[in-house]
């Protein structure tokens, strides 16, 4: 009776150090690298370079709460709205220039 006891306890221990594990090698990461995104979205500003998540590079001419509207390649014509969860790489207009 005591080793089916002993071995119930080693297995719920076993599963919370296969939790912890996983807790660090997949949640934690993934937090860490959203707080990182949501910071840098929200010191995005005017005139900021922009990289889109489908690969494109444009230049920030106007923001709202949720949207903005980047200016791509060379054709001032070329500007579209678009959210600014599809921003993936933000590079601060001073630091562009420099």
């Amino acid at each position: 009776m005591t080793e089916g006891t002993a071995s119930l306890g080693f297995s719920i221990i076993w599963i919370g150090v296969l939790v912890a594990m996983m807790y660090f090698m997949m949640i934690r990461p993934q937090r860490k690298e959203q707080k990182r995104l949501t910071a840098m979205l929200n010191d995005m500003e005017v005139g900021d370079s922009v990289v889109t998540s489908g690969g494109f590079y444009g230049v920030v001419i106007d923001m709202t709460e949720e949207d903005v509207i980047v200016e791509f390649g060379n054709n001032k014509n070329c500007r579209i709205p678009m959210r600014k969860q599809s921003i993936v790489e933000v590079e601060k207009a001073d630091s562009a220039s420099a």
